[in-house]
């Protein structure tokens, strides 16, 4: 499978990268590319790529890194979305991993809940988080919620 992604190349603390169409078994370090599709700059904020050689690779099916999808929507050279690519911490990954297995769940009791009064022929209705009040118990409540104020003494 080939991909379209970057090689770095320069001296010790000086990295240039250069944009390669290359098979995605060989070694991200170097090995043999296919075709050289430009070169990116990061110190001098140089940057030259082959737009057409480029949509020709995507057309072929040649799947672009991260970066490179990233590089490529900034550039305008394909309508997409960005791709996050930096890492996250263990603990913001297992809090992302479950907010979106807790969020799986709520969707899954819902389509439960809708499949369950479909077959029975009622109406579709969502418990709410709380029950539903009276108008006078309602009012009493934002009553007492708002804070009296105290008079000042005079001195």
């Amino acid at each position: 499978m080939l991909t379209i992604r970057l090689t770095r190349r320069g001296k010790k603390n000086q990295p240039f990268f250069r944009v390669v169409v290359i098979d995605k078994r060989r070694s991200p370090r170097g090995g043999r590319t296919v075709e050289d599709l430009g070169y990116i700059d990061t110190l001098k904020k140089r940057k030259s790529l082959d737009k057409e050689r480029i949509q020709y690779w995507l057309s072929k099916g040649a799947q672009p890194s991260a970066t490179i999808h990233n590089l490529l929507v900034s550039e305008k050279i394909i309508d997409a979305k960005k791709i996050h690519v930096s890492r996250l911490s263990k603990k913001k990954q297992a809090e992302i991993s479950a907010a979106a297995k807790a969020k799986a769940d709520e969707d899954t009791a819902k389509a439960k809940v809708e499949a369950g009064n479909e077959t029975t022929g009622e109406t579709a209705s969502v418990p709410a988080e709380t029950p539903a009040q009276p108008a006078e118990v309602a009012e009493e409540q934002t009553e007492k919620e708002v804070p009296q104020e105290e008079p000042k003494p005079v001195e």
